[in-house]
């Protein structure tokens, strides 16, 4: 739950006042520092919270570490944003970072990866991050893995700290998507000139395009390649069903839907084989054993993510609320229905939209989100009522 003064400072914040700077200091020690004010400006995806970011950020990363000078950063931070197109000599190494989530690999770095291996056909080319996300393209022979060990509820000098050297290399450049890596681009990890850093939360201004139609638009601009998709390479895995599905919310209940919308959901498809992700354990397998009780068509799935995103690419259906799934299905192709809710502002649904029936969720009244589920997935022919 996220503390009283996370979310005091994120009001001084959205409000365009001045934050007392004792209160930054005392959360500079907490991970709610990011996950609740630093989300909470990024989902917003106003480009003038960006600027907000940038300057609040930057003290607080003075405050942990004095070697970071406030306004030396945002300085830094007003040229990096400006997209720049690449003038060559072609590099040797490739870096691209990890957005750390692995929907927003799958949604944006993964396009990013598409082009770099078109733009670039003799350079390496490094996923730079965790190794569960590199296994989502593991089979690709052109990706290789730079594993970076970003702590999520580390301090923010762990995390600041997480990428610095390991990408500075000669004859090389970095592709930042706006990554956690670099605390959204503060945090200088190479030389500025071989540094490109797409600032995906003010990229595209007021429109309503997807983070993927903008990461397109981004990378014809920078490197003038203008054919390239998200996809994802997992190894081959003997798992499958014809639906595949998720309940995971990543950390935020409000994205999840009160019983009994789950059980009835799941009672519904298991007229077809399914298969469902019991995530990481706890609360969220908690509520998949519940939903499937007294169901025997329904077999779970318990492990790494890859070999589930493989199983979600030869389904004939999927179905989720807004997670990874919703991303891997949009990028194979797969007929999908995404349940989305808790989202903060109209911009950030139309910014991770997928492509395929999307259930957006004003009223929560479980029955009705169910119903109107049930309808979204009557439209592809695959379950009947």
């Amino acid at each position: 739950m996220a503390s009283t003064s996370s979310k005091e400072l994120l009001g001084y914040c959205l409000r365009g006042e001045q934050w007392p700077h004792e209160l930054l200091r005392e959360l500079t020690k907490s991970p709610d520092l990011f996950r609740v004010v630093a989300e909470g400006l990024a989902d917003r995806f106003e480009p003038a919270l960006c600027d907000t970011y940038a300057a609040l950020f930057s003290e607080a990363l003075s405050i942990v570490e004095p070697a970071f000078h406030p306004e030396m950063l945002v300085a830094r931070y007003r040229q990096i944003r400006i997209p720049r197109k690449f003038t060559g000599p072609d590099p040797k190494n490739v870096f691209v970072l990890s957005r750390v989530t692995l929907g927003a690999d799958v949604a944006i770095t993964s396009i990013i990866l598409d082009a770099v291996k078109k733009r670039f056909p003799s350079a390496r080319i490094f996923l730079a991050g965790a190794r569960k996300a590199w296994e989502l393209f593991e089979a690709d022979p052109r990706i290789e893995h730079l594993a970076v060990t970003y702590p999520r509820d580390g301090t923010l000098l762990e995390r600041a700290n997480a990428l610095r050297g390991s990408v500075a290399q000669p004859d090389s450049i970095t592709i930042d998507p706006d990554s956690r890596l670099t605390q959204l681009g503060l945090v200088p990890v190479c030389a500025d000139d071989s540094y490109y850093f797409f600032e995906s939360r003010a990229y595209g201004g007021d429109s309503d395009d997807s983070l993927g139609e903008l990461t397109k638009r981004w990378i014809a601009e920078t490197f003038e390649i203008g054919d390239c998709s998200a996809y994802i390479a997992p190894k081959g895995a003997e798992i499958g069903a014809d639906v595949t599905v998720s309940l995971g919310v990543g950390e935020n209940p409000a994205k999840r839907i009160a019983d009994p919308f789950e059980s009835g959901l799941l009672r519904h498809l298991s007229k077809l084989p399914v298969l469902i992700d019991k995530g990481a354990g706890g609360e969220e397998s908690e509520r998949v054993e519940k939903a499937i009780a007294g169901l025997s068509n329904v077999r779970c799935w318990n492990g790494a993510f890859a070999p589930f995103a493989a199983a979600i690419a030869k389904s004939r259906l999927y179905v989720g609320y807004d997670s990874a799934g919703q991303h891997v299905a949009a990028a194979c192709g797969v007929p999908l229905v995404s349940v989305f809710a808790g989202f903060p502002s109209p911009r950030m649904f139309a910014r991770w939209r997928p492509a395929g029936e999307v259930v957006r969720v004003a009223n929560s009244d479980p029955n009705e989100v169910l119903e109107r589920t049930l309808q979204a997935m009557g439209k592809y022919g695959i379950i009947h009522s």
